[in-house]
């Protein structure tokens, strides 16, 4: 039996000051768009993680938990060198993705 494929993501927002928020979700833009809304009470919500810096798009949601809670294991050095391979300066991505 072949396992269908969706579409999940692996997300990093942040805040102005630098803190930032890992998750995962089966739809980007609206997650984003939520965070930005603060309409979910939380960690991101408390501390403005309102920028999308990074993500990563996996087929299987398996793939994308597993990942998730890799990335949230380290530390934060190594956080800031995952988002500065693909996004130096921590430019908001959903501005060029769908907002």
């Amino acid at each position: 039996m072949q396992k269908k494929g969706y579409n999940f993501y692996v997300y990093i927002m942040a805040s102005t000051s630098g803190t930032i928020y890992i998750g995962m979700t089966n739809n980007l833009e609206r997650r984003v768009i939520e965070h930005k809304k603060g309409v979910i009470n939380g960690f991101s919500k408390k501390y403005s993680c309102n920028k999308l810096i990074y993500y990563e798009h996996y087929q299987y949601v398996y793939d994308a938990i597993s990942r998730e809670k890799e990335i949230k294991k380290w530390r934060r050095e190594k956080k800031q060198k995952l988002v500065a391979k693909l996004n130096p300066h921590w430019n908001d991505l959903s501005k060029e993705l769908f907002i």
